[in-house]
């Protein structure tokens, strides 16, 4: 029974003493190391991370005790408990005569309403064994939140599919080859050469200069065959070339051309000594053998002048052949006429355009490229978006893409319903063209969609489907601003420098594109790059506010003044955040003088 007692009073004696000394380690616990980095807390990526480093005097971890700091973070009525540091004594064997280091990086999710707020710790010491512990009175390390993230907008592009029209000068080849007898340059209407007859040849030209095409060039090239009786005669080709150009004026005269046969152009192109002809001809001849066709290759392709190279062939059996059924197809004049192609005028398609898609007109009235290129003419975008609807009809796919992004257009400025039924009208448009085609433009448009809707991270799946889709050049540097945009809001500042470094321009880019250097510390650069944008009627105020804060962590506080006045002079609801913001709590003088 007394040993009983004496175990009882033992206890007794060890919470005594245990509280005595978790009493001594909060009494220590004032003499701790805290830093808080950064302070004062900031929202970065929606979030506020900081790190705790936190260095214990020396004898505050007695042998089996814990010393666990606890981070509150408190706004207004809303309490968050954020995260723990524990110092465990068997851990810190040397406590007893030296410090006892740890730190902790500690993430609180943002929500509206969280600035102004205080980050809180508390001290606990605790005894294991007897599970008796003691807490310190909260202690505040950090005031407030710097919000300059949340300066970040979001970007969005509208990418346009190719109309595929052609509202330049086209010119369209009409080729027509005409015959002549051995060694002769005179146009023999009666002349043929395998089936092919220069009386039908001389009827269609005829025909065709007849309907007065508007015609830029008439390119005539005279040829020979690569016997001895056609090649002496060195004007024979010029000859056979200057026989078309007669006749073709002939006719021209006949028709009445006047002064539209000044604008014609004609080029004469002699050919002499050349074997393309005859290999040409080869490749498509059937009465010669594979091996008649290589003996005839290894001589023309050989060694020797033109004339040595003849001879070598007419040595051959099948020279004969040659002569009769390949030779007379190389004695021609090969003419190509390049006319320009019909078209309608700008003006034509734009008003019959805007007939198709008011239903007055038929839609085949334009082709789909022409009608799709017609919405090009007009800045308007409610006419843009009746003449894509109009295209749609004929189901291709840049009809829809092109209509969806005119319908991001139109979203980007409107507000509340109207905005979202805009981009509820886009994605459906942007389904039905992805269903298509897996184009990237479809998928850029997506992302700004979504991008519309506050949806990254879905904008961002839609941005790397773009990537992946072999953009052009054009949709690559709309994917990338916009991509830009969402990495700052996120907090991936260096990898937003390298996105808006290839990105399409935009005052909003520009604008990102300096608070991204701004976050990422590349304050000199920031400045420069804001300064492009501190005019602009909608971000000129902003601009030259961040600007001012740039030059607050320069410690250039004739800047801070400057950049400042410039700022609540453009939006004076910038005077309250001004005086606010943690940015300027070493300038309390620079900001009253730009706000006064």
């Amino acid at each position: 029974m007394r040993k009983f007692n004496f175990a009882m009073a033992f206890v007794a004696g060890a919470i005594i003493f245990s509280g005595c000394t978790l009493g001594k380690m909060i009494k220590l616990a004032a003499d701790q190391d805290l830093q808080v980095t950064p302070n004062p807390l900031e929202v970065h990526g929606g979030a506020v991370p900081f790190q705790i480093s936190a260095v214990l005097p020396p004898k505050m971890l007695p042998t089996g005790k814990v010393y666990t700091i606890n981070t509150i973070y408190q706004y207004g009525d809303q309490e968050i408990a954020v995260g723990s540091i524990e110092f465990k004594a068997e851990d810190f064997p040397n406590s007893s005569s030296s410090t006892s280091r740890k730190s902790g990086d500690f993430s609180i999710p943002y929500q509206d309403g969280m600035n102004p707020g205080t980050l809180y710790v508390e001290g606990v010491a605790k005894d294991p064994r007897s599970g008796k512990s003691k807490t310190s009175p909260r202690m505040a390390v950090a005031q407030g939140l710097v919000m300059t993230s949340s300066f970040a907008k979001p970007v969005t592009f509208s990418s346009y599919a190719d109309h595929g029209y052609n509202d330049k000068e086209e010119l369209v080849p009409t080729k027509v080859d005409f015959f002549f007898a051995q060694g002769v340059a005179t146009l023999n209407p009666s002349l043929s050469f395998d089936g092919n007859s220069n009386r039908s040849k001389s009827n269609d030209l005829a025909a065709f200069i007849a309907e007065k095409n508007v015609t830029r060039t008439v390119t005539i090239t005279g040829t020979h065959s690569p016997e001895g009786t056609e090649r002496i005669n060195s004007g024979l080709s010029e000859n056979r070339a200057k026989a078309i150009e007669s006749f073709y004026r002939k006719q021209m005269k006949r028709y009445d051309y006047k002064g539209m046969a000044d604008s014609i152009k004609f080029i004469l192109k002699p050919v002499v000594e050349d074997w393309s002809g005859l290999k040409v001809a080869l490749v498509s001849y059937e009465g010669i053998s594979d091996d008649q066709k290589a003996a005839i290759s290894r001589i023309i392709n050989g060694n020797g002048s033109f004339e040595e190279k003849e001879k070598e062939l007419q040595k051959l059996p099948a020279y004969k052949t040659l002569l009769d059924k390949v030779y007379p197809g190389l004695r021609t004049a090969k003419t190509e006429i390049l006319t320009v192609k019909p078209k309608k005028s700008n003006a034509q398609i734009a008003v019959l355009a805007k007939q198709i898609a008011n239903g007055s007109i038929s839609a085949d009235t334009l082709t789909t490229s022409e009608l799709l290129f017609a919405a090009t003419l007009t800045p308007s975008l409610d006419e843009k978006a009746g003449i894509y609807k109009a295209a749609t009809k004929s189901g291709a796919w840049e009809a829809h893409n092109n209509l969806g992004a005119v319908y991001l257009e139109q979203a980007a400025k409107a507000e509340g319903a109207d905005k979202t039924k805009l981009v509820q009208d886009a994605i459906t448009q942007l389904e039905i063209a992805k269903n298509k085609s897996k184009s990237a433009k479809v998928s850029a448009n997506m992302a700004a969609a979504y991008v519309m809707q506050g949806e990254y991270a879905q904008a961002l799946t839609s941005i790397g489907d773009a990537e992946a889709a072999s953009p052009s050049n054009t949709t690559a540097s709309n994917v990338k601003g916009m991509k830009g945009a969402i990495q700052v809001m996120n907090g991936q500042y260096e990898e937003a420098n390298a996105s808006f470094a290839s990105s399409a321009k935009s005052p909003t880019v520009t604008f990102d594109s300096g608070l991204a250097q701004l976050l990422s510390g590349n304050y000199d650069g920031a400045k420069s790059t804001l300064g492009e944008v501190a005019t602009n009627e909608k971000l000129g105020a902003e601009a030259n506010y961040l600007i001012a804060v740039a030059s607050a962590r320069q410690n250039n506080a004739a800047d801070v003044a400057s950049s400042l006045k410039a700022a609540v002079s453009k939006d004076p609801a910038l005077k309250d955040k001004a005086l606010n913001d943690l940015e300027f709590t070493n300038y309390a003088d620079a900001v009253a003088q730009a706000v006064k």
